[in-house]
């Protein structure tokens, strides 16, 4: 296969997600679109402070893309602080303005052929940025399939674009989301609507709200950390009989 291109992008906005999450806004520093299928990659080429020599290689992180492709020059990575490492560190840092190399897009987590069918979307952590480009992706092309999100979290705080898929829930009648928080605070469930747990405790009840408005076979998407994308994929196929065809999945260590 091809080398995916290399470009240079711009930090043309920022934002904080959550305490430890970090968003940043790129733009192909040549104007061109940056064309990319929802749910697929970037490499950040970083410099490496810690390397010797003349040229010493950069470092390479790899992020999925939070925003679902418009035409534009731009894209949206969310970047998850991690305490020394040389990357997320780096990416905590810098000043909107920095100009970065890039590689991609890369990856073949999409929905690419089965858009028409009902999703159910499974994530932990910054493993719902490409969840949240391929739903966006989907309402754009004025989807009427499901697209339900199970989406997991230790807290509160920790939820990313929680605002933002209320709002989607709300104008959208065939979009729902169901958080999940493995560590609820002291005052739920009176004020917070959402189930406590771990997220995979709860993806057989939803699959089978999601079967029973029988409008087709869903598919079902997960990303997040190796133990949680394993346990949900081991339920899918184990517990509720689906065929590897309709399990799609990431992980991100």
């Amino acid at each position: 296969m091809p080398l995916p291109p290399t470009f240079e992008a711009r930090i043309v906005s920022s934002r904080k997600l959550s305490p430890s999450v970090r968003e940043l806004t790129f733009a192909r520093s040549d104007g061109a679109p940056f064309a990319f299928d929802a749910g697929q990659w970037v490499n950040l080429l970083l410099p490496n402070a810690a390397a010797s020599g003349s040229a010493p290689s950069p470092i390479r992180r790899a992020y999925s893309i939070a925003s679902a492709p418009d035409g534009t020059d731009r894209f949206d990575l969310a970047i998850t602080r991690v305490l020394e490492g040389p990357g997320s560190e780096y990416l905590h840092g810098i000043e909107e303005g920095t100009v970065l190399r890039a590689e991609g897009p890369q990856g073949f987590f999409s929905m690419n052929g089965h858009e028409a069918a009902p999703s159910l979307f499974v994530a932990t952590g910054t493993g719902v940025t490409p969840m949240r480009s391929m739903i966006r992706a989907a309402i754009a092309r004025g989807s009427k399939a499901p697209l339900w999100l199970v989406f997991g979290n230790r807290t509160p705080a920790d939820i990313l674009y929680e605002s933002e898929w209320a709002a989607l829930a709300r104008d959208h009648g065939n979009v729902r989301f169901v958080h999940s928080l493995s560590r609820p605070p002291a005052d739920w469930p009176s004020t917070w609507s959402c189930r406590s747990g771990y997220v995979q405790t709860h993806v057989a009840d939803v699959w089978r709200e999601l079967v029973a408005l029988e409008v087709g076979r869903p598919h079902v998407y997960i990303c997040g950390l190796v133990r949680m994308v394993s346990a949900v994929r081991d339920l899918l196929k184990k517990d509720l009989g689906l065929p590897r065809q309709e399990i799609h999945s990431e992980r991100y260590d």
